[in-house]
C-alpha cells in the first residue's frame, strides 16, 4: 500500500497575511506500474529560479514526471519498497538518517530489509556535463 503525505501549504492572502492554502493529502501520485510498490509523491515545483510565492495556484498540480523543469525545482517523497517484493532478497544493514547528495550521475536504489523505505528529495535543475573526449588507443 502506497504511503499517502500530508501536504500543507502556505500562501499569503488578499493583504499580504500568511495563510494555509492548502491541507490534505498530496493529490500528485503516481505508482511505477512496472515496479509495484514504488511511488512518486510530489509536493512542490518551481518553475524557475528565484522562484514566486505570488498566488494561491497548486504548483504541483500536473502529471509526475522524472526530472524538474528547467531552471525550476521538485520537492518529492519517493516510497521504495522492499526488493523481496519484486526481486531476490538480500540481507543489508539499514542506513537510516543517511543524507546522499546525487548530483546527475546514474543511479539504482535497493531496499534489502523488509519494509519499504521513504525517502525525501529534492530535485533541482542543472546543466548537462559535457562528455569527455574518448582518449585514442593504438592498435
Amino acid at each position: 500500500m502506497i504511503w499517502r503525505v500530508r501536504r500543507v501549504v502556505t500562501g499569503h492572502d488578499a493583504a499580504g497575511r500568511s495563510t494555509f492554502i492548502a491541507d490534505g493529502e498530496a493529490p500528485n501520485v503516481k505508482e511505477i506500474p512496472m515496479l509495484p510498490g514504488l511511488a512518486l509523491t510530489d509536493l512542490w515545483e518551481t518553475g524557475r529560479a528565484p522562484a514566486s510565492n505570488a498566488g494561491d495556484a497548486d504548483a504541483a498540480a500536473r502529471p509526475v514526471r522524472l526530472e524538474p523543469p528547467g531552471n525550476g525545482s521538485i520537492l518529492r517523497i519517493v516510497e521504495f519498497p522492499p526488493d523481496s517484493a519484486w526481486r531476490e532478497s538480500r540481507d543489508a544493514d539499514g542506513r537510516a538518517g543517511d543524507v546522499l547528495v546525487q548530483r546527475g550521475t546514474n543511479h539504482s536504489w535497493s531496499v534489502r530489509g523488509t519494509e519499504p523505505c521513504i525517502v525525501a528529495a529534492v530535485l533541482v535543475s542543472a546543466k548537462p556535463l559535457k562528455k569527455a573526449p574518448r582518449k585514442k588507443t593504438r592498435k
